[in-house]
This record gives structure tokens, sequence and C-alpha cells, in this order.
């Protein structure tokens, strides 16, 4: 037991030293400061930008910051659709794949587009070379750097600083952080065993005589921009729990961190460029305290097992089903959770063979959004508690709300209620459409785990994940269709909103500081806002975690 909690401690302290080496560079990328790779960098970008027409030296407004997300990730899921669609006809097609069906194309181009990767299919049965590196893996760079830009953005605004153009803020984020990164990642990881290849798949003979097909492919430079950009589609249907992604306990950590590197370091860039690391390291303290009482929760529940098994081993086991062994139970609860709170989406276990108690935490990491979040988005959703927060306790004191010395009116309670609420009814309203009318739904395991299956498909939809609980048949074109509606809803309403509430702090005029002033950047404030989070998301998914993992685990706990 001690072992496996060593393993995790390991990497949360690991994880806290990265953090203010990795957001200090993030802050100096975006600030325009001097950074070691300037020499190669700079000109490489002033030949994108004067090939591209791009005026780098202008500002955009809100809509215009919009507009031009919404423009270029039209353009480029289009280009994608046509790559899938073709792989029958298109080179690095070894295996000779045939195009998937017309539904599974569309969902697989918007989950990509949108940086959630949710796949309904298996990647090595199913798509050429050329669909997974051409197509999904230059997804996997620019949907990255899109959430990380709206985010910079977004800090923008919050300082009084103008938005900044987002064709540059994408142009950085791809080569001055996900690039050089990954290159890095990549070789490690290739080191490490995981292989790159352009050949076809390995024919095998097997012990009884026969003949295997080994898939195989360039998987070292798309495993680890997968990680890193919070993607998380595997290039083989087991994601990184087949050994190819993931072969051993040093790549696990390797994939762990860059996991989840950019959010939290976010938090620390955050602090630079409002002049305050206080408030960000008190921020991430708080966020910290509630991803490790997840992996605790997660964790507890992994080590103890099932007790149905147990009474039948006549022993306490951990629960190994659906785990691979060369990771055990600490490491695997420990990506679980990880994975959805950072909205990664890639597994190295089976999520639907987890204990209720992951299926407790990995479903309210989904629906809390900010235990780290998205890419970048997730930053950003944690800024609209804090707004929210402080809008909830000027009403008590009976003053005008103020954040970062602006004040906080009707039009940015606004926004800040369309993005809070986009995410819940893009999980409920389908998910109970969906439970109605069984012939839908594909459950494996009716009663209240089937619900889990169904509620977490969507709200891996509505918060951009991509993992899911695949016991699910979801390779359908109910579930294609109806999952492409609410990754494309939960993506960019919420990106409009936040650029637009960006504006709108921008344009007001700062508020000078009195004794009446409400600190953001004290322990009071921020116990109120995790009070504040935590309250939110029981109000609102209280019923459906009651009816799933909770009421699983009382009829498990029943069979004692």
């Amino acid at each position: 037991m001690w072992q496996g909690f060593f393993q995790i401690a390991l990497i949360l302290g690991l994880l806290v030293v990265i953090v203010p080496i990795f957001g200090t560079y993030i802050a100096d990328v975006f600030l325009g400061k001097k950074t070691l790779l300037d020499f190669i960098l700079n000109p490489l970008e002033r030949l994108i930008y004067n090939f591209s027409g791009v005026h780098f030296q202008s500002n955009m407004t809100g809509w215009q910051y919009a507009r031009a997300i919404l423009l270029s990730n039209l353009l480029m899921g289009v280009f994608v659709y046509i790559i899938i669609s073709l792989q029958g006809i298109l080179p690095l097609n070894p295996m000779q794949l045939n195009a998937p069906r017309w539904d599974l194309t569309l969902h697989t181009t918007i989950s990509f587009l949108t940086n959630t990767d949710q796949q309904h299919y298996s990647g090595e049965n199913t798509l050429s070379y050329a669909s997974q590196v051409l197509a999904l893996g230059f997804l996997m760079f620019t949907s990255a750097a899109t959430g990380l830009a709206v985010s910079i953005a977004f800090i923008r605004g919050l300082t009084g600083r103008s938005l900044g153009n987002f064709y540059i803020d994408l142009t950085r984020s791809i080569t001055r952080i996900l690039l050089p990164i990954s290159l890095i990642g990549a070789i490690i990881l290739l080191a490490s065993g995981v292989p790159e290849t352009l050949a076809g798949s390995q024919i095998v003979t097997s012990l009884d005589g026969g003949t295997q097909a080994i898939a195989r492919g360039p998987v070292a430079h798309f495993e680890i921009i997968k990680q890193l950009g919070e993607n998380g589609g595997g290039f083989f249907g087991a994601n990184s729990a087949h050994p190819y992604e993931n072969p051993n306990g040093f790549s696990n950590l390797i994939e762990t961190l860059a996991m989840v590197s950019i959010p939290t370091s976010l938090i620390y860039t955050f602090g630079i460029l409002i002049q305050d690391k206080k408030q960000a390291w008190l921020l991430f303290g708080m966020v910290f305290l509630i991803y490790s009482g997840f992996i605790i929760i997660t964790a507890l529940g992994e080590f103890q097992g099932n007790p149905i098994v147990n009474n039948f081993l006549d022993q306490q086991a951990p629960n190994l089903e659906g785990k691979e062994i060369r990771f055990g139970w600490a490491e695997t609860a420990l990506w679980a959770v990880t994975t959805t709170g950072t909205m990664c989406g890639a597994v190295n276990g089976m999520l639907d063979s987890f204990m209720p108690n992951g299926g407790f935490s990995t479903l309210f990491n989904l629906f809390l959004q900010i235990v780290w979040g998205g890419q970048g988005t997730g930053t950003v959703y944690l800024f609209i508690f804090l707004i929210l927060t402080v809008f909830l306790t000027g009403l008590m004191v009976g003053r005008t709300p103020e954040f970062l010395g602006r004040k906080i009116e009707k039009r940015e309670i606004i926004l800040a209620s369309v993005i809070l609420l986009v995410h819940p009814i893009g999980i409920l309203i389908p998910g109970a459409i969906t439970l109605a009318y069984p012939q839908l739904s594909g459950i494996s395991n009716p009663g209240f785990h089937g619900i889990s299956q169904v509620i977490y498909e969507y709200a891996s939809a509505a918060a951009n994940n991509g993992s899911g609980f695949e016991g699910l048949g979801d390779n359908t074109i109910w579930w294609n269709l109806s999952t492409s509606v609410v990754l494309l809803a939960g993506r960019y309403i919420p990106i409009v909103a936040l650029l637009l509430l960006a504006e709108s702090l921008l344009n007001k005029q700062p508020v000078p500081e009195t004794p009446g002033t409400l600190k953001t950047n004290s322990l009071l404030f921020i116990s109120v806002t995790t009070g504040v989070i935590l309250i939110l998301g029981a109000l609102t998914f209280l019923p459906v975690l009651a009816l799933g993992p909770v009421a699983e685990a009382f009829q498990i706990a029943s069979f004692k």
C-alpha cells in the first residue's frame, strides 16, 4: 500500500517543482521576453507571418479574436475531414484501410478539432498513417494551441492589456511551447521503447503455429503531443495501456507529467502577468488539494478492491480488473484522476472497471472542469469561478464586486453564466434523452453503472475530455451525431463568451484599491472560492452522481 502512495507522492512532488519553471517560461513567451530559442524561432516566425500575410503588430477585439478562431477551425476541420474520407486512395496506408462511415468521420474530425479526441473507433484498425499523422496529428497541435491562446488572451483582458492577435498567439504556442517539448519528449519516448516507423504491421508466427499481425506505426511523436497538448486520442485502441504507447514505468512518468504540465503551470503564468504570485500559489494550492483529494478517494477504492471478489477470495486484494500490471492500482488511479482533471482523456487502464470511488472522482472532475481543466480553457474556467465568487461576496457585503481592479457588473455575470450553464445543458439533456430510449444507449452494464456510462460519455464530450467508460457501444449514428453537437457547443460557445468577457473587462476603467476592497489573494477568499466551486458542482450534478456511482457503491457494499 505505502509503495503505491509513495509513487503518487513522488510524481506530485515533481509536478510542484515543474510549475514555477514552466510557468515562467510560458509567461516569457507571451510577454515577448528573450528565450533560449529566439535565434532559431524569430526568423522562422517572421517567415510564417510573411508567408501567411498576418499583420503581427495588430491587436484584435474580442469578436475579431473569436471570428479568427471559428474561421481557422472551420477550414482545418474541412481539410481533415477530406483527408480521412480519402484515406483509401491516399499514400501512407500500408494496411489498405478504407474510409470510415461518414458519421464516424464527422465525429472524429469534430472531436480532434475541439481538442477532445473522443474516439468511437480503434485507431490501428480504422485509420491510415496519413489520417493519424497528417490529419489528427495536425489537429493535436492546432487545437491545443488554440486553447492556450484563448487563456492568454483572457488573462491579458483581466490585466488591462489588449487581447493580442490570435494568429500570433497560435504560432507562438506551437513554435515555442508545443513543438520544442514534443521533439524532446518524442526522443525520450523512442528511447523508452515507443516505436516510430512507417512500416506496416509485423506478421509473426505464434506459439501454436498460427500467424498474428502486430500493429505499429509512427507512435512516439504522436504520443507526446497527445499528452502534452491534452489531446488524449490514442494511436491504438487501448490508448496508453498499449505497450507501444506506454511500455514501462518511466514512459508512464513522462506521459503523466507531460499531461499535467501546461494546465498547472498556466496558473503560475497568471500570477506573473498580474504581478501577484501569492494569488497564483493560493489558487494552485486550492486546486492541488481538490486534485489530491480525488486521487486519495480513487486510490483507496482501487486498493481496497471489490468486496464481492474479496469475499470469494477470503482476503483483501486490490482491484486489478482492467489494469496493466506494470502500472498497478496506484499509478492507474493517479492517471485516471489526472486525465479527467486535465481534460486530456488518455487512459492507461479501463475506466469502466474502476470501483465506484473512481467513477465518482472522474465524473466530478469532468463536471467541475477546473482540476486542472482543459488546455488553457480550464485555467480560464477557474477565473470564471473567481469572478463569480467576487460577485457573490460583493452582494453579501453590499459593495460593487471588483476583480483585479475592475468592476463586475451585469454583462460580466451574464457571460460568466453562459459559460457555466452550457456544460450541464450539454450533459444532462442529451443524457436524459438517451436513457429514455434504451435502443439508443448502447449500455453494456445495465443498472446504476449503465447510467454512469451514458452520462460519462456526454460529460467527456462537453468537457472536451474524450475518455469514456469503454463498455459503451458508442459507434452508432446517434452517438456520433449527438456527441458531435455537444462537442461543438462545449468548445466554441464558452470560447466566444470568454473572449467577450475579457474584452468587457479590458474596456473598464480600473478602480483604485480602498480599505474596503475585497482582497482576492487571501486564504479566506480562496476558501470561499473552494466552497463555491464544490457547492455549485454538487447542486448541479448531485442527482446524477447519486443515481450513478454513489448508488453503485451502496449496491456493491450490500453484498458484503
